[in-house]
């Protein structure tokens, strides 16, 4: 499930399975439909 959260003055779209952050929605909710629920190995 893709939240939406405020950070740094921005809002962000956060995956709740890995945490990943995403500036735009429609990429969050991409990532979450291939999400595999492990911590990212990069920050993005």
């Amino acid at each position: 499930m893709v939240v939406q959260t405020q950070r740094d003055e921005a809002t962000w779209f956060k995956c709740e399975e890995c945490g990943l952050m995403f500036d735009d929605q429609d990429d969050a909710r991409k990532h979450e439909d291939n999400c595999d629920a492990e911590e990212p190995s990069y920050i993005q």
